[in-house]
């Protein structure tokens, strides 16, 4: 077990994020009387909120859970609020906090040596602008009104633990979005003085909550200031260089076996669809570096009687260009190499676009081929009707289906942050990636400079663009299996059932990982979990 460290932030991170709220002038709200912090009634108020069990589960009517394999989480274990905020799709406004961050204060500060004191200060403080935001001329009773809620959150806020912090913070955050303009102001004040506290309790060197902590708090605060957009952009824009991000992404393919479980899976399914074929031609989806298809070539190479002629469609989007640090003609002249090495007749056919702009003639379809189609991790990315009229990620499936694959993979994250509250998303976003950096914990030291990057440029940036962005800027909308079944069966596919072969192939490359990593089925589909919450599936489709 790694010794827990003082509590930091990345500088670089806080670069990206970092935008100070102007100052409240408190003077320029009538005057009122302080509240009264009483900690007493704190604490039974958090007893209060403690026994409250959060059950509400996050499955849509179509996503049932996997019978004989336990990998569903129940959301958090407590509710913050009984009245909790819808979410408006719309970007509200931001408005003035008086607890300002300086523009210099780096995670690392004075703040992580703060005392406790600091904390009642702050948090009285903010109680008391709280107070002065109501109309003090007012004689209804405020019980029922956003402002006690967030002073019952406030005056709970240092008895929290940290998840259970996060989830106050999203929770207040989400009142800014409201039509409200008192109720904004109330919710922006509140979430400023809980950023405060948080700041203390993340850092990108502790534990897997502490670490992802950090990027929910900077999401977070993107999200209140409404500049989640812009964020996500300077992040995608201010990239490390090609080879430093692919060592990244090195680091993170070696730890944890999420993109071999996409690749051994798939590539296993479509070896059994085309053994007796002569003639293959594979769409790849998100072909990337090309490396799932070496060790195919190789297999093929190794048929009785001859390996078959192979085809391969590689579609591509700019991160993939940026990572290898050119086009895809490398991939090909790669894969022609190994295919030429083992005496595999090979041809290669690049198209460099997103998969929602891809078009039947960008596929280069031709007779007497039996089709692959493979999506890994990438269907997600496709606007679907809940972004757009066009509805990318139906239109495709139908384009596919058009095309009569003999077989169709899809790997996908088992989380469902498409559509729902920001709230419900939240929670969400929070159960799934606390235990993909629980797993991610397993390699490197929590100090390792490369670890750090590779959560930072591999995953926070998911997290980022999940919790601050909204409409076409938000591309992360993961679906659970149970909608992608729905989707592909509304698109006239029939999903095909799994051999052993395929499990047992996972279950060979698991080896070299954790022994907490679990191989489920249900459903049709082969699960990998991390403990009991499952974060992928793999199905197969014709």
């Amino acid at each position: 077990m790694q010794s827990s460290k003082e509590p930091q932030t990345s500088s670089s991170i806080r670069s990206f994020y970092h935008n100070p709220m102007q100052h409240i002038d408190p003077n320029s709200f009538s005057t009122s009387q302080v509240l009264n912090n009483d900690s007493s009634r704190s604490r039974s108020q958090l007893t209060e909120l403690s026994s409250q069990a959060y059950t509400e589960q996050f499955f849509t009517l179509e996503s049932t859970p996997v019978t004989d394999y336990a990998i569903y989480n129940s959301p958090p274990s407590v509710s913050i609020s009984s009245n909790m905020s819808r979410f408006s799709p719309q970007c509200s406004h931001s408005y003035t906090s008086d607890l300002q961050h300086s523009s210099d204060n780096t995670y690392g500060s004075s703040l992580s040596g703060s005392s406790g004191v600091d904390d009642e200060k702050r948090l009285m403080h903010a109680l008391w602008v709280l107070n002065e935001l109501l109309e003090p001329e007012s004689c209804i009773d405020h019980s029922g009104t956003p402002f006690a809620r967030y002073n019952r959150i406030l005056e709970l806020a240092p008895h929290m633990d940290l998840k259970q912090l996060l989830l106050a913070c999203a929770e207040t955050v989400s009142g800014a979005d409201t039509i409200s303009l008192s109720e904004r102001k109330v919710a922006v004040s509140a979430a400023a003085a809980l950023m405060d506290i948080l700041e203390k309790r993340v850092s990108v060197i502790g534990e897997p909550l502490q670490r992802l902590g950090a990027y929910m708090l900077e999401a977070l605060r993107a999200r209140l200031l409404s500049s989640g957009s812009i964020i996500y952009k300077k992040l995608k824009c201010k990239e490390p260089t090609s080879s430093e991000l692919m060592s990244y992404m090195h680091v993170l393919y070696q730890i944890c076996p999420y993109y071999k479980f996409a690749y051994t899976s798939a590539n296993v399914i479509i070896g059994e669809a085309m053994k007796n074929e002569n003639r293959i031609h594979i769409i790849d989806f998100q072909i990337a570096q090309g490396s799932q298809w070496v060790p195919f070539i190789q297999a093929l190479s190794c048929r009785p009687g001859g390996a078959p002629y192979i085809r391969i469609t590689g579609i591509d989007d700019f991160e993939s260009t940026h990572a290898r640090g050119g086009g895809l003609e490398l991939v090909g002249q790669r894969l022609a190499q190994v295919a030429e090495t083992c005496g595999v007749p090979f041809e290669f056919h690049g198209a460099a676009m997103s998969g929602s702009e891809v078009q039947l003639e960008n596929l280069r379809v031709q007779h007497g081929e039996a089709l692959a189609v493979n999506f890994p991790y990438i269907l997600h990315h496709m606007p679907d009707e809940s972004v757009t009229t066009s509805n990318h990620r139906d239109r495709l499936l139908r384009l596919v289906k058009s095309l009569s694959p003999k077989v169709l993979t899809l790997v996908e994250q088992e989380s469902n942050t498409n559509t729902g509250t920001f709230f419900q998303r939240f929670c969400e976003t929070l159960d799934y990636y606390t235990a993909m950096f629980e797993s991610i914990d397993v390699g490197p030291p929590r100090d390792d400079k490369s670890r750090i990057n590779a959560e930072e440029h591999c995953v926070a940036k998911d997290v980022v663009n999940i919790i601050a962005c909204e409409g076409n800027d938000r591309v992360e909308r993961h679906e659970v299996f149970g909608k992608w079944r729905l989707r592909l069966t509304m698109a006239g596919f029939s999903q095909v059932p799994l051999s052993s072969a395929v499990g047992d192939a996972v279950r060979d490359m698991l080896k070299e990982h954790s022994s907490e990593y679990r191989i489920g089925e249900g459903n049709g589909a082969l699960y990998l979990g991390w403990k009991s919450r499952a974060l992928a599936t793999s199905s197969a489709w014709m």
